[in-house]
């Protein structure tokens, strides 16, 4: 019984992390980020075994595009970005919200403070 995984169809799930916004603010590094994921996301339980399952590319400005062959949810994807966001001491100041299914986007907290205070001294 043990061992015996029904193969089902090639399941081909598209995610993007979109980071454009803080990374056109220069506190985003995106290439660091690609390489935290390349690094980071398991495949069958292990580190480092991507193979060709998954790949990952930017996408233009701030845009990280994942193509997974097998199953990969989208909530680890977002877990990881968090875990990215807190090694980087960005956790503070952005979030992850997903946009729409598979589209994953980074916005600034909505900070508001007295800052038209602060200008006058």
């Amino acid at each position: 019984k043990a061992g015996s995984k029904a193969k089902g169809p090639k399941v081909t799930k598209k995610f993007i992390i979109n980071a454009s916004q803080p990374a056109s603010d220069k506190i985003f590094d995106v290439s660091a980020f690609e390489k935290f994921l390349n690094e980071k996301i398991k495949v069958e339980g292990r580190v480092g075994n991507l193979g060709e399952t998954i790949k990952i590319s930017q996408q233009g400005d701030g845009k990280i595009e994942i193509i997974a062959h097998n199953e990969l949810s989208g909530r680890y994807l977002k877990y990881l970005t968090k875990k990215f966001l807190k090694k980087m001491q960005l956790r503070d100041w952005l979030r992850v919200v997903s946009t729409s299914k598979g589209v994953y986007e980074l916005k600034f907290f909505n900070v508001v403070n007295d800052e038209a205070e602060e200008d006058d001294e």
